[in-house]
């Protein structure tokens, strides 16, 4: 392993240390060989904007891996708009006993998806190249997370049909989204909010988890 390599392994370490969330030696090295492989695969196919790899451990790897504790209720998660993985593969690394579907539209972004789930080995990983609206699974999830997908009202409005009866939303957000807010609040509430300081990334990171209103 190169110098810069082990320098990305510690930032990782301590990006995760900082969140209090503890890594196996075996998921730092899938974390850090996910973050080698998404970084190679940009130079030639554009897969995120943030070209630097120390800048993708923070914005990427961290920001996907402050999500790990908000999972732990769910066994059938879709993550929804999931571009390159994230918060996807992150959370599949994490959680290898629960199961994760990734979907996203862009074949290019489902091209690396299956690239990075052979050389990860995650077998918990089905990977879906459609539009959300169009994905009609054969089991609902219990949870159908998003980052930088869509607004709530479309995250809502397109995935109503994905979600279990019992099942939940859990949206990443940066700052607060009053607004957004608002316009689902005759059908969705609020269950948690949570306020996510994430190593390295300035800025608001809020974690949203809705559930519909029973009067809904």
């Amino acid at each position: 392993m190169n110098f810069n390599a082990d320098q990305l392994r510690q930032q990782i370490a301590r990006g995760a240390a900082d969140l209090q969330i503890a890594l196996t030696d075996e998921q730092l090295d899938a974390l850090l060989s996910y973050q080698e492989l998404l970084h190679k695969w940009n130079q030639a196919y554009n897969l995120t904007a943030i070209r630097e790899p120390e800048r993708m451990v923070n914005l990427h790897l961290l920001d996907s891996l402050a999500v790990h504790p908000f999972v732990q209720d769910a066994d059938n998660i879709i993550d929804v708009g999931t571009g390159p993985g994230l918060p996807g593969i992150v959370l599949a690394i994490m959680n290898p006993h629960k199961s994760f579907t990734l979907l996203d539209s862009n074949g290019k972004k489902t091209r690396f998806l299956f690239q990075a789930r052979t050389a990860l080995n995650l077998s918990n990983v089905t990977i879906v190249n459609d539009r959300v609206e169009a994905y009609h699974p054969q089991k609902p999830f219990d949870m159908i997370v998003s980052r930088a997908f869509a607004s709530l009202a479309d995250m809502t409005g397109w995935c109503h049909h994905l979600r279990a009866e019992n099942g939940c939303f859990l949206a990443m957000k940066g700052q607060y989204p009053v607004d957004e807010i608002k316009a689902i609040e005759d059908k969705y509430e609020v269950a948690a909010s949570y306020a996510i300081e994430v190593p390295g990334v300035d800025g608001e990171r809020h974690l949203l988890r809705l559930l519909p209103r029973t009067s809904a």
